[in-house]
């Protein structure tokens, strides 16, 4: 995603590539999501259980885009085409393609539906690179996802919990792990660097696992 003077970014409302290159890595929460409800989520969602709508790329996202300086400007060229199935918007699919041209291990994107929105995110590319997503969908669900050299814990950096066979991970397969606080892990590779994790919450079992399934490798 970067040239090699770039370190870290994050998606930001402001379009212009101003940031720091010094390799930390920064974060901003957006606060004006297009479409976003104006009420907030509730603290502990009830799991969504209608059949989740074809996956597909989402109709509305931030406009956010990774800030960097101008001369390692992350979205600066115009095309999405390796990225076309992600969720969000044009700069979020340059995010992603961006990443997956400049790390080596496999750069995966969520596919979702309509009415799921970005809502945070942050990489960075010193020590083999890792980025961390997450989307914000209808009745409060939300997914997490990060992927790269993130982890240092050896239990992998997942919520303990009790794990419940193999699962699709986009290309890949992981474990299928049910939380002890109820959330939906699935985990590829777990305390390897690179290793993939998503998270889900006010998801049911079948929508998580449809969702995870249909992930999208990003062609770097």
């Amino acid at each position: 995603m970067l040239l090699v003077a770039a370190c870290g970014g994050v998606f930001e409302r402001s379009s212009q590539p101003n940031g720091p290159s010094d390799g930390a890595t920064v974060t901003v929460d957006p606060t004006d999501i297009t479409a976003e409800p104006a009420t907030a989520e509730p603290a502990t969602p009830e799991p969504a259980t209608a059949e989740p709508s074809p996956p597909g790329p989402a109709s509305a996202a931030p406009s956010d885009a990774p800030s960097v300086p101008p001369s390692v400007d992350p979205l600066a060229s115009p095309a999405t085409g390796s990225a076309a199935a992600c969720a969000g918007n044009d700069d979020n699919r340059k995010f992603f393609a961006k990443i997956a041209a400049t790390v080596e291990w496999p750069v995966y994107c969520p596919v979702l539906p309509a009415g799921w929105f970005v809502d945070s995110g942050r990489f960075r590319l010193a020590g083999g690179g890792w980025l961390e997503i997450a989307y914000r969908g209808p009745s409060g669900a939300r997914l997490e996802l990060r992927e790269g050299a993130f982890c240092d814990d050896p239990d992998g950096c997942v919520p303990g919990g009790t794990e419940a066979g193999d699962a699709a991970f986009g290309g890949l397969t992981g474990t299928f792990i049910v939380a002890d606080d109820g959330r939906l892990v699935v985990v590829v590779d777990r305390a390897a660097k690179p290793s993939w994790v998503v998270i889900g919450s006010g998801l049911d079992r079948a929508a998580f696992l449809t969702f995870v399934g249909a992930f999208a490798l990003v062609e770097g």
